[in-house]
């Protein structure tokens, strides 16, 4: 008996007499706290404050990344007054950088869906005097917006503008194949073996092209195709139909990269919800 007493006798010892119990506290690691303070400054990236120049002039809004390194090595990028032709070249935080003379500095991020009409073009300027999509948007933001990729002018749907360079550029870019929906009015009814080899594949002047998925767009009117694919060459779609002789009288995008035309009526536009600029970033749809 004596013995089984000694041996409960360390855990009666476990509690103070103010039935309190002596517990080891959670030790944090000094290291991982400065680490996660250190990366909300701005310009942070490896735990210092600099940031390469061409992501810089992406997040400018300037251009993409690729584009960018073109910029550097053509000699319109100084820093401090300083011509920079060399890749990889860093920015501090107070450093004055400028574009072709100009300065510039980082933006807040705009990212704006706009429902294009008819007959405006998908370019910032017109030396013509034609009608721009920024026409659309003027007054929207303070920021300078651009087309992310571009629209015919007879084309209507979904557009993206924004001043965030680096994402711009993964949406163009040709390996992002990002998926694109399009509703079409032909001349005339679509034969069911031309909709057939569009789905299999044809062969085109720049290249073997197969939509991802093609059906009619109304049970009855055998005039309206809707398409999907994922490739960005130009002019496409319209490409595709006149192949087999069909003219395409009217092109609508309704879909691009996650992003369709729900409650947005043409010639109208909106801001990016939160979320739906967090599923681009991520990639999300594809």
């Amino acid at each position: 008996m004596e013995h089984r007493d000694e041996k409960k006798s360390p855990r009666k010892n476990t509690r103070s007499s103010d039935n309190k119990t002596t517990r080891q506290k959670p030790v944090f690691k000094k290291s991982n706290f400065n680490k996660d303070k250190k990366s909300s400054k701005p310009f942070s990236k490896n735990n210092d404050d600099s940031m390469r120049l061409n992501r810089y002039l992406a997040n400018a809004g300037i251009c993409s990344r690729r584009q960018a390194d073109d910029y550097i090595t053509s000699g319109v990028v100084t820093i401090n007054g300083k011509v920079i032709t060399e890749l990889g070249t860093k920015v501090l935080p107070g450093d004055v950088v400028k574009f072709n003379n100009e300065s510039i500095k980082q933006e807040r991020k705009v990212y704006i869906l706009l429902n294009k009409p008819k007959d405006y073009i998908t370019t910032a300027e017109d030396d013509r005097g034609r009608k721009t999509v920024l026409d659309l948007i003027r007054g929207a933001c303070r920021e300078r917006v651009m087309p992310v990729g571009r629209l015919d002018r007879n084309t209507t749907g979904i557009l993206l503008l924004t001043n965030d360079g680096e994402m711009a550029g993964k949406l163009i870019h040709p390996r992002s194949n990002k998926k694109k929906i399009y509703h079409v009015f032909l001349d005339k009814n679509i034969k069911i073996e031309d909709m057939k080899a569009i789905s299999t594949g044809i062969e085109l002047d720049d290249g073997f092209i197969k939509a991802d998925d093609i059906s009619y767009a109304d049970p009855v009117d055998k005039t309206q195709i809707g398409i999907e694919i994922h490739s960005g060459r130009n002019h496409l779609v319209r490409r595709i139909f006149e192949h087999f002789g069909y003219k395409v009288i009217k092109l609508d995008r309704v879909y691009f990269a996650g992003l369709t035309k729900k409650a947005l009526p043409r010639g109208r536009w909106r801001f990016l919800t939160p979320d739906e600029i967090s599923m681009i970033k991520m990639g999300a749809f594809e």
